[in-house]
């Protein structure tokens, strides 16, 4: 605690004389030596401006608080009495009474003395860290906050930790309001991005007696399954961490810690082991010009009436002569403070010390500015008391503001406080001796997205045995081409790796949900990597493209080779059988029914699709229409065909024209109709494999489809059951038995074919297609065309009918009564 006082003596109060000898197991915490030094330096610093305070000397008290809340309630008390003695309600200050106060190093601390500062009016600054409690102005009214607002400081940790992928770390908080609402902030923050808290330690704040204390609070964490430590404290209340902590031994644990805990400061002088590679959020300051020159002045040479220094200084060289005598080489002259580890001094400002310099300098600011009120107004009569009561000092310091000399502006309104921004600090032990902290990054919440949170992993040292980042996972990382699947009854950080499910793929480590790749690509193997899909068709390039056309082209060949055979040979009895124009009709519509399968490689295009089905079903259609005429003629020729009969007159090439045209026109009427409602167009089938894209031809209407196939398949399966009744009428004069294979043949192949074109996908479908068009097709010209070409080329003889009327078997004259030339002429013209 320091209290400030505006004196016209020159110079400044030190400690007079050593700390109550009934304050147990005393011992100096040095680095704190370093706030009673700032006091100095700013007040030096105000003493010799002449614009601040001019005429009028700066002074100051100094008040230990032993980090006790009693010890605490027992300083403010000795300071408003005035002596060493409590004499409350009672002041043994005369002329240079003090104006303010500024101490507080904790929140605790700020309590016990506001709580009986503000009964006597007196201003109190807090440089200790920003606490939204002692901003109530109703409870505290007095008390001033220069701290920097750690509103971000969670946000800033949580970065930290998705920076390094830490997933399951453990929370050690002071269990005060301002832990437990630091620990709030941060464990929803954490929750949002997908970190989970594997323990949480909360330290009493009434641990104050740290060596007495029989908690084993740093066993508990060593215990802890987590490797990373995220603690939030000041150096006092987690001192008891320090002492209960195992000297040389590491912990393997990697400590993240705030800037209000000085994690360099320890009791014994060789346990700074345990946390190597500690990382630091420390307040981003503007450094004080003239500072690390002013300590690196001071020595007890310098200021001899300062016995605390002396004793500093002893305590801090570890001086083994008596206070009066440092004549050794550590404690001479020439020694100085930067020759000190971190463990005992620090030559850079401290956080607290910026505050206690900024605080200095609000007094003086706010004493100055009732000076300069009082003498404008002229109010000081002769023999009055120039010093002004120390409650009008609030008025003037709860609007005050002015920039410091390391040019930032510090207000005295909490609301105005900036949001704190930090260093992040590498903590390094290089021997016993040596000990560093090192900027390794850096956190400003104001700054834009992208550009607030940066650090340098490559040079942060981890511990004594870690190269690489550490690890803070509750389970094994899951690596491309795997998701993560929540365990029942575990945090969400907990987990199995699970395959990606077919068709989608992940790509870094530990994602919760594998994503599908884009239509034109497909999954590797492994599942990290979408591969773009090859375009598919059934190609002239194809292994089974050019044999197709090949085929296809033979048939038709064929085709037209046994079509001239038969023009040829067209006066023929046996060319002249069952209708000559029948059958150059089914010639020639074979001919198209080979060709029309060569619609179905290439790439598909509109013109193609929409000829594709619709040509192969009319084409087929003729085909099929003129077979089922030429059955029909047979059993008329046979049954109706006897002298005398009226049937005779349905023995005629008009009959057997019409039954092609009508059965060929129904199916041209249904590919119109297909057309018109939904035609076939060209479609990219993106599903059916996953690796590929195949570009074929949508059928437009399924029933359409279908209703083709049907139509031609009950039309051959009626030429079937009518050549297959047929098939017992003479032999020499009939085709029956040829058009039942061959009908046997086609039916065969189309049933066959429905099952397998279902099952097939891609150009695998085309293919099957177009089998089934050539295998039916070449089935019908081997049966009924190839018997009759063998005849003809082969036994000229046998095609004769003097040849034939002799071959005709008496059972066969006999059959539906005899068979007469007229009959047998009458077959002929058919």
């Amino acid at each position: 605690m320091y209290s400030v006082e505006v004196s016209s003596i020159t110079g400044a109060g030190f400690f007079r004389n050593k700390p109550d000898e009934d304050c147990r197991e005393y011992k100096w915490l040095h680095k704190n030596y370093q706030q009673a030094l700032t006091v100095m330096f700013a007040i030096e610093e105000i003493n010799k401006d002449p614009n601040l305070l001019p005429n009028i000397t700066l002074g100051f008290h100094l008040y230990n608080t032993y980090h006790s809340d009693a010890r605490t309630l027992e300083s403010s008390l000795r300071w408003l009495s005035g002596q060493s003695q409590l004499i409350p309600n009672y002041s043994c200050w005369e002329q240079d009474k003090p104006m303010a106060v500024i101490g507080g190093a904790t929140s605790a601390l700020s309590v016990q003395m506001g709580t009986l500062l503000d009964l006597y009016r007196y201003s109190q600054i807090i440089y200790g860290p920003f606490d939204s409690i002692l901003s109530d102005k109703v409870q505290f009214h007095s008390l001033f906050q220069l701290a920097s607002r750690d509103s971000s400081l969670h946000k800033g940790m949580v970065r930290l930790m998705t920076h390094f992928q830490w997933t399951w770390v453990a929370l050690v908080t002071v269990d005060d309001l301002r832990g437990e609402e630091f620990l709030s902030k941060l464990t929803l923050e954490m929750a949002n991005h997908g970190v989970c808290v594997s323990f949480i330690e909360k330290i009493p704040v009434s641990e104050r007696r740290h060596a007495a204390s029989q908690e084993p609070f740093m066993p508990r964490i060593m215990a802890s399954s987590s490797r990373v430590i995220f603690i939030y404290g000041d150096t006092d209340s987690l001192m008891i961490l320090r002492y209960s902590q195992f000297p040389f031994f590491p912990n393997w644990k990697v400590w993240i810690t705030s800037s209000h805990w000085d994690i360099t400061m320890r009791p014994q002088y060789v346990d700074g082991y345990n946390f190597q590679g500690a990382l630091t959020f420390s307040h981003l300051t503007s450094d004080v010009p003239g500072f690390e020159s002013f300590l690196r002045t001071v020595n007890p040479v310098i200021y001899q009436e300062d016995i605390l220094l002396r004793e500093f200084w002893h305590s801090a060289f570890r001086c083994r002569d008596e206070l009066e005598k440092l004549n050794q080489e550590a404690c001479s002259a020439n020694a100085s403070l930067e020759t000190l580890p971190l463990l005992y001094f620090d030559m850079t400002m401290s956080d607290l010390s910026y505050n206690i310099y900024n605080g200095v300098y609000a007094v003086a600011w706010a004493v100055h500015e009732m000076f300069t009120m009082t003498s404008e107004r002229g109010s000081i009569t002769e023999g009055e008391n120039s010093m002004p009561y120390p409650w009008k000092l609030y008025s003037f310091l709860k609007n005050l503001q002015f920039n410091n000399s390391a040019g930032e502006q510090v207000f005295m309104d909490e609301n105005k406080n900036p949001e704190a921004q930090y260093n992040i600090l590498n903590y390094i032990t290089f021997s016993q001796d040596t000990e560093a902290l090192v900027k390794v990054g850096q956190y400003s919440p104001q700054a834009e997205s992208g550009q607030d949170f940066s650090i340098d992993g490559e040079t942060i040292v981890w511990g004594f045995f870690d190269a690489k980042t550490p690890c803070a996972t509750c389970s094994v990382s899951c690596g491309p081409g795997f998701r993560q699947t929540p365990l029942e009854g575990e945090p969400i950080c907990c987990f199995n790796c699970s395959l990606c499910p077919e068709g989608e793929i992940s790509n870094q480590m530990n994602m919760k949900h594998c994503v599908k790749c884009h239509e034109d690509e497909y999954p590797n193997e492994e599942r990290n990597r979408c591969l773009p899909k090859v375009v598919t068709f059934l190609d002239v390039s194809d292994p089974l493209g050019l044999p197709l056309i090949c085929v296809a082209l033979s048939f038709s060949l064929m085709t037209v080779l046994v079509l001239w055979i038969f023009l040829k040979f067209q006066d023929t009895p046996i060319v002249k059988a069952n209708n000559r124009a029948l059958s150059y009709t089914l010639l020639i519509s074979l001919n198209f029914c080979f060709l029309c399968s060569l619609l179905f490689i290439g790439r598909p295009s509109s013109a193609t699709c929409l000829l594709r089905q619709t040509t192969f079903g009319i084409v087929f259609t003729v085909a099929v229409s003129s077979i089922l005429a030429k059955t029909i003629m047979v059993v008329l020729a046979f049954r109706l065909t006897t002298p005398g009969s009226r049937g005779r007159m349905w023995v005629q090439s008009r009959v057997s024209n019409c039954v092609v045209i009508i059965c060929s026109g129904i199916q041209v009427i249904l590919c119109g109709i297909w057309l018109g409602i939904a035609p076939p167009f060209p479609d990219i089938d993106t599903h059916s494999e996953p690796d590929q894209i195949i570009i074929g031809c949508n059928e437009g209407s399924a029933l359409a489809f279908y209703s083709v196939l049907g139509y031609m398949g009950f039309l051959a399966l009626c030429s079937f059951m009518v050549a297959f009744l047929a098939r017992n009428l003479p032999d020499t004069f009939n085709e029956a038995k040829f058009i039942t294979f061959s009908m046997l043949v086609f039916c065969s192949v189309w049933v066959s074919f429905l099952p397998t074109y279902q099952s097939t996908k891609g150009k695998a479908m085309v293919v099957v297609e177009i089998f089934s068009i050539l295998a039916s097709s070449a089935g019908i010209m081997s049966c009924i065309f190839i018997p009759k070409c063998y005849v003809i080329l082969l036994k000229p003889d046998r095609n004769t009918q003097e040849r034939i009327k002799n071959n005709v078997d008496p059972r066969e004259r006999n059959y539906s009564g005899s068979l007469t030339a007229h009959s047998y002429q009458k077959f002929n013209q058919f």
